[in-house]
């Protein structure tokens, strides 16, 4: 699941993952589990009201290794 992450059509980041899930672009989101919680807490509440499932990486760095990029990172969201 994750090594189609890297040719997906996606955004990367809290703030534009934020902006994709209320426009209702969001096809499937993931979160790291080692990033700090008052960071991600307002994705899952997003997903929570727009009736969106939230995929769980093991870590920021596995995720970002994930969509080619050099640093972690804390939310991938896949686009529809």
């Amino acid at each position: 699941m994750l090594s189609e992450l890297r040719t997906a059509h996606k955004v990367i980041g809290v703030k534009q993952s934020k902006k994709a899930i209320r426009d209702g672009a969001a096809a499937q989101v993931f979160v790291a589990l080692d990033a700090e919680k008052r960071v991600v807490g307002p994705i899952y509440e997003l997903c929570s009201e727009h009736g969106m499932e939230v995929t769980e990486v093991t870590t920021m760095t596995e995720l970002g290794d994930a969509v080619g990029i050099d640093v972690g990172a804390a939310v991938v969201v896949v686009l529809h």
